[in-house]
């Protein structure tokens, strides 16, 4: 929302400066974004007066200025190609040194075609004032020559960009700022004039409404013998200072209402009407083509005008292009309607449709305001375009109810932080707009029609508290109580704070990406469970299934800016159809070793590279990673590689976490380049620690050396060298401190359909050393613990 200094003044009266404006914006709630003075950008243009003008020696196009700048000094030579430059014609000159706003070129003294130029005679294209290119700026034969041209324009009105946040609609408008800088004690809020406008005669076009639904009220009446010019110089400063082009008188009557008062309208040609005016529902499959000249197919969920030819207008939203007002219009019909903010919200979502009067619509415009408005909208016509008015149509009854809600003065230092006098909270609501009734000690506050956000109490102390001013509130600390504070934090915070310690110490870097995919992206992890009904874009609009979406849309957008090695992690929730799941994920892609000259050419990650950070991470979690089972994937095929995949179990049915390669058909349609390998964590999966007692005995060393025996196996090769282990450190419990693979070996030797593995073996004695009858029991147990699962000494 944008508003000028000048423009505030006509509703705000007192003595204050852009500055103060923007301190109390900012203090009160309303955050500025920024402030533009558009007189900075014409420094070095002034008004000037063309002397002599004699075509140019060298240049049929051209001619040579002589310029009085009104400075007393000798004129300045320009030259000049516009067909209009002439002797005696008033322009705006560009001295050297000054910046053309259209293009960012700095002028200078320059030769051109042998004449030296001091400046540039300019058009209103070149100053960003319109459109006109085919001449220069002819000015007024008395405007006062060397009078800085941002002076003589008006445009030295600085213009302050205002951030409203989604709830404050009354705020879209000059008045609804200047109301609260009012309320804040900038400024007097000066009355609004409403006029009276007696008209004669039914509207010549019926006007009703027949989706009471979508338009409760539709008021409108009609104007004969208009004539359509050009809109007085002062609004159409105004408009273009805030984005606006200025189009025709009654296009612009209709914006300048709207930015003025925060209360859109529109204005028909009735020459392009046929039959009555209607706001009904639209029938499916209708189309309409709007005024930015793009055609929209309607359901029958959305709100049109229309007449009997068809659509005309999205309601709320946008006009149509059939029926807009142009330089022979001399009829017109003024409609003011309120619409339901759902249904504008919604439509323009549907057709990806944007427009000033859908913001305000969808946020709610005052209800109340309806036949002032139209007496407004149509004052203005009447006087800058003339015409007859006919009497008003009011068409639905607007839901204009008053909204009171019970208040206790106290709320304010009990909850806003600010204990404020119950006489000063009673002016700062006066000053809003509500009105108090005080009984027993506790308030009945009136909610103004044009403030559909207040509905309770705390609504009431936030009002009061921002006037007052945020930083009126008082810093205070909270209570502590004696002695060491108790941790806050529960297990599943320590769990997550110890894997992102560990994550990040392995070399990954720690991502947060959105917790909402598009549908595409959730298909290949079986689909989203829970979709948004309002999302802020088709692409973010199911709940992630899985964290790997994420991570490999970073990895695309890290490989596409050039990263060679790539190593994230995530700790977050999947959404899934029973409850919300914490979950960390690893993903892998690119080099996990660069080219060099002691291992030549660069390495990728593997399979095994993604194993090894899972049970890291697993440890890390206070999983128990050495009694882990690597099973088959569970979604083998759909996301993972097959045979370069697998889970990590407890158990048959208990999954802690599957890792591996991500499928090739996966990776592409994420377009990421070579093998990715990707892990995920199931934290809610890995079991609970017992609460009672220490975690773990107090570390002694043992008094004597550890003994280390070999083992060679033939195990057939769907034997995971996973559950070889796992038999042999469980062959003796109390001797086995260790077993660890230290070869495989498939080949010459070793039987078809088998392979060789080797396992070294450490055990640790306790009270004395092992004589040999007893490390030979050891090796009959860890021998027969390997034949349970397949596995026979090798000769």
């Amino acid at each position: 929302m944008k508003i000028t200094l000048d423009w505030l003044r006509e509703h705000l009266d007192g003595d204050y400066a852009v500055a103060d404006v923007v301190a109390t914006l900012n203090r009160i709630g309303h955050e500025v974004e920024g402030v533009e003075n558009p007189a900075e950008k014409l420094a070095g243009f002034r008004v000037a007066r063309v002397l002599t003008a004699e075509k140019h020696p060298q240049a049929d196009k051209l001619q040579v200025l002589t310029v009085d700048t009104g400075d007393g000094g000798a004129p300045l030579t320009v030259v000049c190609g516009a067909p209009n430059a002439r002797a005696g014609l008033v322009g705006v000159l560009g001295l050297p040194g000054a910046v053309v706003p259209a293009n960012g070129m700095e002028l200078k003294v320059a030769a051109v075609r042998g004449v030296e130029s001091n400046g540039m005679m300019c058009s209103t294209r070149e100053l960003e004032l319109g459109d006109d290119h085919d001449g220069i700026i002819e000015l007024p034969v008395d405007a006062p020559i060397g009078t800085p041209f941002a002076d003589y324009s008006g445009a030295g009105d600085p213009v302050v960009d205002i951030s409203i946040t989604p709830n404050r609609q009354d705020c879209m408008g000059v008045r609804g700022i200047a109301r609260d800088l009012a309320a804040a004690g900038l400024g007097t809020l000066k009355p609004l004039d409403v006029p009276t406008i007696i008209g004669e005669g039914a509207p010549a076009t019926e006007i009703r409404t027949d989706d009471v639904e979508g338009c409760p009220a539709f008021f409108g009446r009609t104007i004969s013998g208009v004539t359509n010019g050009t809109a007085p110089e002062w609004m159409r400063r105004r408009l273009e200072a805030v984005g606006q082009r200025s189009i025709s008188a009654l296009v612009d009557i209709s914006n300048y209402v709207m930015f003025d008062l925060g209360r859109p309208s529109h204005i028909y040609d009735r020459a392009k009407l046929t039959g009555a005016l209607v706001a009904r529902r639209a029938n499916a499959g209708e189309t309409v083509t709007a005024l930015n000249g793009k055609d929209y197919v309607l359901t029958d969920t959305m709100t049109v005008i229309a007449d009997d030819s068809g659509v005309h207008d999205i309601a709320g939203i946008m006009g149509g292009e059939h029926s807009g007002c142009s330089e022979t219009t001399t009829d017109v019909l003024i409609e003011v309607a309120y619409f339901t903010p759902e249904r504008i919200a919604l439509t323009g979502q549907a057709l990806a449709l944007t427009s000033d009067a859908r913001s305000r619509f969808e946020r709610g415009v005052d209800p109340a305001f309806l036949d002032d408005a139209t007496a407004i909208v149509t004052a203005h016509v009447l006087a800058i375009c003339g015409g007859s008015p006919s009497l008003v149509t009011r068409a639905g009854t607007p839901p204009a109810e008053v909204k009171t809600v019970d208040y206790d003065p106290a709320l304010s230092a009990t909850l806003g932080g600010i204990a404020i006098a119950p006489e000063r909270q009673q002016e700062i609501l006066a000053a809003l707009g509500f009105s108090v009734i005080e009984q027993a000690g506790r308030w009945q506050v009136a909610v103004p029609s044009w403030r559909r956000d207040v509905d309770a109490a705390p609504d009431i102390v936030e009002e009061v508290t921002r006037i007052t001013g945020f930083d009126a509130i008082a810093s205070v600390a909270l209570p502590r109580v004696d002695g060491v504070a108790k941790p806050t934090a529960t297990a599943e915070q320590l769990t997550e704070r110890r894997l992102r310690r560990a994550a990040a110490a392995a070399g990954f870097d720690e991502a947060v990406t959105w917790s909402f995919i598009s549908e595409a992206d959730a298909t290949p992890f079986g689909g989203g469970t829970w979709s948004l009904a309002n999302p802020i874009s088709e692409d973010l609009k199911v709940m992630r299934p899985s964290l790997l979406p994420g991570l490999l849309a970073a990895a695309q957008r890290n490989q596409n800016r050039g990263a060679d090695s790539i190593r994230l992690f995530e700790i977050g929730r999947r959404y899934l159809a029973d409850a919300e799941h914490p979950t960390l994920a690893v993903l892998m892609a690119g080099d996990k070793r660069a080219r060099g000259w002691q291992a030549g050419k660069a390495a990728p990650f593997d399979a095994f590279d993604a194993k090894a950070a899972a049970l890291a991470l697993l440890e890390a979690a206070g999983a128990p990673a050495d009694r882990l089972q690597v099973m088959d994937a569970v979604t083998e095929g759909a996301i993972w590689h097959p045979g370069q995949s697998a889970t990590l179990r407890l158990g048959p049915k208990a999954v802690l976490a599957e890792f591996g390669a991500l499928h090739p058909l996966l990776t592409r349609a994420f377009d990421v380049d070579g093998p990715v390998m990707a892990v995920q964590i199931f934290l809610d999966a890995i079991p609970a620690k017992r609460a009672s007692g220490p975690a773990r005995a107090a570390f002694t060393p043992p008094a004597l050396q550890s003994v280390r025996r070999d083992f060679a196996f033939l195990a057939p090769t769907s034997l995971t060298a996973a559950d070889l282990m796992r038999a042999v450190r469980s062959a003796d419990k109390a001797a086995i401190v260790d077993a660890r693979l230290f070869d495989r070996f498939a080949g010459q030797g070793v039987p078809e359909g088998q392979v060789s593995l080797a396992v070294e073996v450490e055990l640790q004695p306790l009270e004395k050393s092992f004589t040999d009858a007893e490390l030979k029991a050891i090796a009959d147990k860890v021998v027969a613990a390997a034949a349970k699962v397949g596995a026979t000494l090798r000769g």
